[in-house]
């Protein structure tokens, strides 16, 4: 019962227009950052290492991993949350397990994903 008004609840939270992503795919995470009065939005760009709770959830989540000036930076992304203005697919990557923790630990060309071909 109380499952039932929990879900009914979400439902107009959940937003709609969201890209079919997976771990392996380099995406460009728009976020809107408040300095002060002013908004602005801050493009975040990396691959997703890992998806959580799934799609249909408000408490879904994913983790978007970059090298900045050397140093690996994740960051972790609330799907439908009011702060990110959009996501965009850069490309899909060919990976074979659901979370790419692995990645972590290397760099350069080790790091490196192969492209999934679309037909």
């Amino acid at each position: 019962m109380s499952d039932k008004i929990i879900s009914g609840i979400e439902q107009a939270y959940l937003k709609s227009g969201i890209p079919d992503f997976a771990p392996g795919d380099t995406v460009k995470v728009h976020v809107r950052v408040r300095e002060g009065e002013k908004e602005r939005i801050q493009v975040f760009q990396g691959v997703v290492i890992c998806r959580k709770h799934g799609k249909n959830s408000t408490a879904s989540t994913f983790r978007v991993r970059k090298i900045s000036s050397g140093i690996g930076v994740e960051r972790v992304f609330p799907l439908h949350s009011p702060m990110i203005a959009r996501v965009e697919v850069v490309r899909c990557g060919r990976v074979r397990r659901a979370k790419l923790y692995y990645l972590r630990g290397r760099s350069g060309k080790a790091a490196r994903i192969k492209e999934r071909r679309r037909a």
